[in-house]
């Protein structure tokens, strides 16, 4: 069994206690179905039809959970393949599923590098994991081969300059401790206890999963093979997989522009380019979300603004993002850490008490009591705004 077997079969990550699936739903980006529907199925995918997916290194089972449970609410048809190594992490995804009574799942104990012998899929998700194989690429490239021509995939891997000080201990821990891991992580706590508090990892408030539980202080500063991606590498992997990126749930984050005293510094530059730039000048992202679908096949795939959509608020209900808006002419949002006020006309935000998750544009322009034109020529501007900063998504999922 290799070390990465020992670590999640003792310590499954994220820690999770099946009881809680009484009280709450873990949601999450990638593989939230609106989130699907909008970045791989332009906001119209035909939801009566079965969704065929894989959860690639499904651990505890949370993108699983996530996705059988929202299809399961709206009344969808869904057949699910959950794929993973450790026999722990899938006892609890097992337990979990069971918590909430969801059919339509098929769980497998193997690896993510065959998954296209589980069949061929509408969507994978592939959360956490890719960054853990000994070669990511053939992780990414394995995949794509299991997915169906008209399909596409979300990915999340680790990020580098977000995650800083992580790297020099798990180096320093990885040649100090050996031994079963409740070993290794006793005697890591100990030394991670005298570490100074000027050390690089101490310093970066954007950790905090060593806090949360062992499994998450193990999955951190303990993992035996760990490969943070730039956005540029993830970039190349994905297309090197013969894969193309069609969106990203935190684009804001990729845009240096807010950051910059001179728009005219970005002349010149290339937009992934500048997506580097962003994540350099940031320093605070630790990992990277993307959707991807086969080359050749991206053209109409993210959800556009038309009369026929069906948009949704991310986090929060229409009348309560109008309200917070009405009260300074902002919509205050913080993102990773960052605080940043969007400018919204009164009219504007008076559009969005009719955005509920069921009704189209055409829809609530009938409402608003708005022509088309005038309302297009204002919902055009604040839906790729809101969309931007990932608080907006299409999808027919609820009609």
């Amino acid at each position: 069994m290799s070390k990465i077997e020992d670590q999640y079969d003792a310590y499954p990550y994220p820690e999770r206690d099946p009881r809680d699936e009484k009280t709450r739903l873990i949601t999450g980006s990638p593989s939230h179905p609106l989130e699907i529907d909008h970045f791989l199925f332009a906001g119209r995918r035909d939801w009566r039809q079965p969704f065929r997916a894989l959860v690639a290194g499904g651990g505890t089972g949370d993108a699983l959970i996530q996705m059988a449970q929202v299809l399961t609410s709206a009344g969808r048809p869904y057949e699910i393949t959950y794929v993973d190594l450790s026999h722990s992490a899938r006892a609890i995804a097992e337990a979990r599923a069971e918590a909430r009574g969801l059919t339509g799942i098929r769980f497998v104990t193997g690896s993510l590098l065959d998954a296209a012998d589980y069949g061929s899929f509408d969507y994978i998700d592939c959360c956490g994991v890719l960054h853990h194989l000994p070669d990511p690429q053939l992780g990414f490239n394995a995949l794509a081969a299991a997915l169906s021509p008209d399909g596409g995939i979300g990915l999340m891997v680790y990020a580098p300059y977000g995650r800083s000080g992580v790297y020099p201990l798990q180096e320093a821990f990885g040649d100090l401790l050996q031994g079963p891991p409740e070993e290794r992580l006793k005697a890591a706590k100990t030394i991670f206890a005298a570490l100074p508090k000027g050390h690089p990892f101490k310093c970066n408030p954007n950790l905090v999963d060593h806090e949360a539980s062992d499994a998450g202080f193990y999955d951190l500063l303990l993992h035996s093979q760990d490969q943070a991606f730039s956005i540029r590498a993830l970039f190349d992997a994905i297309d090197a997989a013969g894969l193309t990126v069609t969106g990203l749930p935190q684009a804001a984050l990729y845009d240096p522009k807010p950051l910059l005293p001179d728009p005219g510094l970005l002349v010149g530059h290339a937009p992934l380019a500048r997506m580097e730039m962003a994540e350099k000048l940031r320093g605070t992202i630790r990992t990277h979300v993307a959707y991807a679908v086969p080359k050749g096949k991206a053209d109409g795939r993210m959800a556009m603004a038309n009369p026929a959509l069906v948009p949704h608020l991310k986090g929060i209900s229409g009348p309560k993002m109008m309200q917070a808006i009405l009260k300074k002419g902002v919509l205050p949002i913080t993102q990773n850490g960052e605080r940043i006020e969007l400018p919204v006309s009164a009219t504007a935000a008076g559009m969005l008490r009719y955005v509920n998750g069921k009704a189209t544009l055409a829809e609530i322009a009938s409402a608003a009591r708005m022509d088309p034109i005038g309302f297009s020529a204002l919902w055009n501007g604040l839906s790729q705004d809101l969309c931007h900063y990932g608080l907006m998504f299409y999808s027919s999922l609820l009609r």
